[in-house]
């Protein structure tokens, strides 16, 4: 927050000076997020770009964490300075047919990655315990959709908060491993980038794992939530008094959780780089399949570390991807909205919900390849971002959307420096591939 908005944001209107939350509750939406972004699908993408490409991926994980932490916090304060998500705010500010567009596929997107998620987690139990993958698939779904229908949003949200901790399965795999800390701090300072379309596609396919739309919609999303369930606190347009102390917990969050997530990234592609892309194992398609690829080169001890943890960051993301597509769907034909409503008070919100959560399952089921799936659902992740992140710029600007609130210049330099990037990496994926094939 700058120190003109803190001059136009009073301690509150009764005179009292803004309290500063302790640490641990000023971490929520943002740090859910950052959790939620190295989901199981999230690690096979980490996972692939260690095992084909080595050390030649770590730099993007550095680059993109300025840049994702600048996009999150633009969608934080969208939603929580106008007291509503995303999806309602382009609804009342732009073209429905953009509106449109932008839902339909964060709604495919999400839900295959809904699916490969629940394959993921149900095939690294089965590595731990045995049984039937298509059991736990279901098993995992049901518990999930239990969790969001039936438990009030402010019991269910610190459960969230406290799954964030199953990421420190893969800190704690990096240290059951030998690395070559100098060589890899090198390349992750010295990008070592080729325009090989297969790597560009991969490089696209971490942009849009990193930086990705259901990040953007949950978040905003969730600072309405947690504004709602609150006593007293409202959107900062109708209370600017709010602002200082809202604002800057946000910026904690959102710092703390970002960094969170692209640390668990880095330490994904190191492990996998420096066990299976050194013992010539390059082809690894889901995360379940790099943690028995990791179990004779690593250990017994580093492959329950990751098996473990593709499970607890399942039951994590699994919701956050259901209920960003259930946010937005909803926001955007206006219907009654949230996790801290009943059932029947929000049919259309949790017909969403269950109902992605169930194509997602059922997918499971069929002939279709989640792999493939889940590579191409990462890409258009990457390219529908694109439009997404230049909308949230361009409504972050609009002092009627954001009134006093509007983004100011180094904010507002970041969010737009990460769409130009995530441009120019779709364009150039996309030139590689046409290239590639003449």
């Amino acid at each position: 927050m700058t120190a003109k908005e803190e001059k136009l944001a009073p301690a509150s209107r009764a005179g009292k000076p803004a309290v500063r939350l302790p640490l641990l509750k000023q971490l929520g939406p943002g740090l859910i997020a950052g959790a939620a972004d190295d989901d199981p699908s999230g690690i096979a993408t980490y996972s692939q770009a260690g095992a084909q490409f080595g050390y030649g991926m770590l730099w993007s994980v550095l680059f993109t964490l300025p840049l994702m932490i600048g996009i999150q916090i633009v969608s934080a304060r969208i939603g929580r300075v106008t007291g509503q998500g995303l999806a309602a705010n382009i609804r009342q500010h732009y073209p429905k047919s953009l509106l449109y567009a932008v839902i339909s596929l964060l709604l495919v997107a999400n839900t295959i990655n809904i699916a490969a998620d629940l394959g993921a987690m149900a095939a690294a139990l089965q590595l731990l315990v045995g049984g039937s993958t298509r059991l736990y698939i279901v098993a995992f779904a049901l518990v999930s959709l239990g969790l969001q229908v039936f438990i009030p949003f402010p019991r269910y949200a610190p459960f969230l908060k406290w799954l964030t901790l199953a990421l420190f399965a893969y800190v704690a795999t990096v240290f059951v491993v030998r690395v070559p800390w100098l060589e890899a701090g090198l390349h992750t300072l010295v990008p070592d980038v080729t325009l090989r379309a297969d790597y560009l596609l991969t490089l696209v396919a971490v942009f849009g794992t990193t930086i990705s739309p259901y990040l953007f919609f949950w978040q905003a999303s969730q600072e309405v939530e947690e504004q709602r369930a609150a006593d007293g606190e409202q959107p900062l347009r109708e209370a600017p008094e709010q602002a200082a102390a809202q604002l800057r917990r946000i910026k904690v969050d959102t710092y703390i959780g970002m960094t969170f997530s692209n640390l668990v990234a880095f330490f994904i592609m190191l492990t996998t780089a420096v066990t299976l892309h050194a013992h010539g194992i390059t082809d690894i398609q889901t995360s379940a399949q790099a943690a028995e690829a990791l179990r004779p080169i690593g250990g017994e001890f580093a492959f329950l570390l990751f098996a473990a943890g593709i499970v607890g960051t399942g039951m994590l993301a699994v919701p956050v991807l259901a209920g960003s597509a259930a946010y937005a769907v909803a926001e955007s034909f206006h219907w009654p909205i949230g996790l801290g409503l009943r059932l029947m008070e929000a049919r259309g919100f949790y017909g969403i919900l269950i109902a992605a959560t169930t194509i997602g399952v059922a997918l499971n089921f069929t002939e279709i390849d989640p792999v493939k799936a889940l590579i191409w659902s990462a890409v258009i992740n990457g390219v529908i971002s694109v439009p997404i992140m230049a909308v949230m710029m361009l409504m972050a600007a609009r002092p009627e959307i954001m009134g006093r609130f509007t983004v100011r210049r180094r904010l507002k330099n970041l969010g737009w420096l990460a769409t130009g990037v995530m441009a120019l990496a779709v364009i150039a994926m996309l030139l590689a591939i046409l290239t590639a094939r003449r």
